[in-house]
């Protein structure tokens, strides 16, 4: 690849491609990811993609259940988009070809919890992100000027007079670092579950474009935002296994370690209530029974059904000895995902000028402190779209080459994380930034990631440090519960003083933190 294209993408799930499509119309595209191209996110999400289209549904309904799940900080400019506009991209997408669960021609739709009614579609079942990523690369792939570079490990973005002009990565092939120069770069990375020791996420999800993002500037905005998923499957040795929330939506129940039934305990929606409220309320029942998980039960479900829904999920389970139809499955939370990320407007414009970001990676304001189910695959597709839309209309016609600097790590790099750093940021993280957090846990977390981020570190080390003391600091000045955040020295909402947003702004080597209010 030359040093120059047009456009960059870093990052290859649902909001990466999407916008790799939009760029396309006018001019050479490059595509980077750090692992193959269908690595991602997208690939892995099973709940499926909620969306307005059934007779019985109406965008006011998906506003408010959006609404409410954010608990009060969601950007209603934001959601509106996302709902309003989601109908016409997954119209698109299944003209091009996507394949969602249907009978007799009809599309089927199913719900998951805190949504009012069925509006989740679905691909072979608890196979959506896979179906969606097949899709949207067979679509990407029509365009010849789309280039793909996968296993570049993109390292940090290079910017001159307050603007991105390109990115820096390692070659897959030398190890050496490149710059590539841009009109334009558009991040799509997604989160950062890999910040915590137990997660659903794939191991490519460590928060990256928001490190790099930070680090050159950006507003970044509700890192104290984290989602847990109450349902990953327990089983030693193994990968917390996502078990998707439709498995509760489907009428499974969740029993401690008595068998008894107790989420009624907790919220009178019980399995349905949002995934916050799941998730802490497993948490607690775990601590109370001294137990490391809890019992997702599907036993009284008729078993056919159960293994034509979850497919992908009674074959994982398999492996490990559980049919998920005849055995209690033993699950507890993990995290899951980023609700904060690079502030972005509705067109993924950052504080940057020539940088956008869509999906994960992103803080549209979309999801406020508590994403709704489903809600992200719609997120990635719309505002993925939308980012690679502006970013075609405001770029620049020329392409700015800058002697690199402080993002200049020589002529070789190790991009690795090394793997004593990650496995003691993950501990901190779970143990003292978790589901339930509290003062003291807080700042020792603080302390122990500063006394690791004073040490050398190579660079994507760096960015896996600096991002988990954002989630850490902005958790701290919290001082509250709400949604994914829950403070048990301040477990009650406080809408007085903590109804705005958590911004940080690294400026010349300093961080400043500053929060703004809604409108309300």
């Amino acid at each position: 690849m030359n040093d120059k294209i047009d456009f960059i993408v870093v990052g290859s799930g649902v909001a990466g491609l999407r916008a790799a499509v939009a760029l396309a119309q006018t001019g050479r595209v490059a595509v980077l990811t750090k692992d193959r191209l269908t690595e991602s996110n997208t690939e892995y999400a099973q709940g499926g993609i909620a969306v307005v289209l059934s007779d019985d549904d109406n965008i006011d309904l998906h506003v408010q259940d959006t609404l409410t799940a954010g608990a009060g900080l969601c950007d209603e400019e934001a959601v509106n988009v996302l709902i309003e506009e989601g109908p016409r991209y997954i119209t698109e997408l299944i003209e091009h070809g996507a394949h969602f669960d249907s009978v007799d021609g009809h599309l089927t739709f199913t719900r998951e919890a805190a949504h009012s009614r069925n509006r989740i579609l679905h691909a072979d079942g608890d196979a959506t992100g896979r179906e969606i990523v097949r899709s949207l690369v067979a679509w990407s792939k029509k365009f010849s000027n789309i280039e793909y570079l996968p296993h570049a490990c993109t390292q940090s973005l290079i910017v001159k007079d307050s603007r991105c002009v390109g990115v820096t990565y390692v070659e897959p092939v030398t190890h050496k670092v490149r710059a590539l120069y841009a009109r334009c770069v558009v991040l799509a990375t997604g989160g950062a579950g890999q910040l915590y020791l137990h997660t659903t996420n794939p191991d490519v999800a460590t928060g990256d474009g928001m490190a790099m993002a930070y680090r050159a500037g950006a507003v970044m905005a509700d890192m104290e935002f984290i989602q847990f998923h109450p349902t990953a499957l327990v089983v030693p040795n193994a990968p917390r296994f996502l078990l998707s929330e439709a498995m509760r939506g489907e009428g499974g129940y969740l029993l401690n370690a008595q068998g008894e039934r107790f989420m009624l305990r907790y919220d009178e929606r019980a399995e349905l209530a949002p995934r916050d409220i799941v998730s802490r309320s497993i948490h607690f029942e775990m601590q109370n029974e001294n137990a490391n998980h809890v019992w997702l039960d599907m036993r009284h479900l008729d078993r056919k059904f159960i293994r034509e829904r979850f497919p992908k999920i009674h074959t994982t389970c398999l492996l490990y000895n559980i049919d998920i139809t005849r055995d209690l499955i033993p699950v507890s939370p993990a995290a899951h995902y980023t609700m904060g990320g690079i502030r972005t407007d509705t067109y993924g414009r950052t504080s940057i000028t020539g940088l956008y970001a869509a999906g994960e990676v992103s803080c549209t304001g979309v999801h406020g402190a508590n994403r709704l189910a489903s809600n992200s695959l719609l997120e990635g597709l719309v505002f993925g779209a939308r980012a690679g839309a502006a970013a075609v209309a405001e770029s620049t016609t020329e392409i700015e080459q800058i002697a690199p600097r402080d993002w200049d790590f020589g002529e070789e790099a190790d991009w690795r994380i090394g793997d004593g750093t990650r496995r003691e940021v993950k501990k901190i993280m779970w143990d003292k930034v978790g589901i339930v957090r509290q003062e003291r846990g807080l700042r020792d977390a603080l302390d122990a990631l500063e006394e690791i981020a004073s040490r050398q570190l190579n660079t994507r080390s760096w960015n896996f440090v600096t991002l988990a003391k954002l989630v850490a600091q902005a958790a701290l000045g919290r001082r509250e519960s709400r949604g994914g955040h829950y403070r048990s020295d301040y477990p009650e909402p406080d809408d007085q003083n903590f109804l705005h947003h958590t911004l940080q702004q690294r400026v010349e080597l300093q961080q400043q933190s500053s929060s703004t209010k809604l409108n309300t």
